[in-house]
C-alpha cells in the first residue's frame, strides 16, 4: 500500500520536525534519517518543497545569502505535522501487523502459505 504522504514528503516533513531548514541541509538531514535509504535528488526535494506548500504542509521561511549563493529556509506547519504524525501512526500499524505475521509464521505447526509459481519462476 502506498504511503499518502509519499516517501519523499514523509522524510521532508521528518527533517523540518527538528526546526528550520534550508535544502542542502534537509538532503542531508533526510540521508542521515533514512540511513541513505530515501537519497534524493536536489530536482525532486524543490519539487517536493513547492508541492508541500503548495498544500500548506509546509512554509518558505526565509532566505539568507552564504559565500554568495542564496538559501533559502523552510518550516513545517502546524498541518505538516499532523499529518507527518498520521503518518507515523499508520506505518506503526503497519509494521506491528507485519511483526505480529511474520511471528504466527514462525510458530512451530504453523501453516506456510503456498508460493505462487510463475511462468518465470
Amino acid at each position: 500500500m502506498a504511503s499518502p504522504l509519499g516517501l519523499t514528503a514523509f522524510w521532508i516533513l521528518t527533517a523540518l520536525a527538528g526546526g528550520r531548514r534550508h535544502g542542502y541541509d534537509i538532503l542531508r538531514e533526510v540521508d542521515a534519517a533514512s540511513s541513505g535509504r530515501a537519497a534524493m535528488k536536489v530536482t525532486t526535494l524543490y519539487a517536493a518543497l513547492e508541492r508541500l506548500e503548495r498544500e500548506g504542509l509546509i512554509r518558505a521561511d526565509g532566505e539568507e545569502v552564504v559565500g554568495g549563493r542564496a538559501r533559502r529556509y523552510f518550516a513545517i506547519e502546524d498541518a505538516g505535522g499532523a499529518a507527518l504524525l498520521a503518518e507515523i501512526t499508520a506505518l506503526e500499524h503497519q509494521a506491528r501487523v507485519a511483526r505480529e505475521r511474520l511471528a504466527a509464521a514462525r510458530r512451530p505447526g504453523a501453516a506456510r502459505p503456498a508460493v505462487a509459481r510463475t511462468a518465470f519462476a
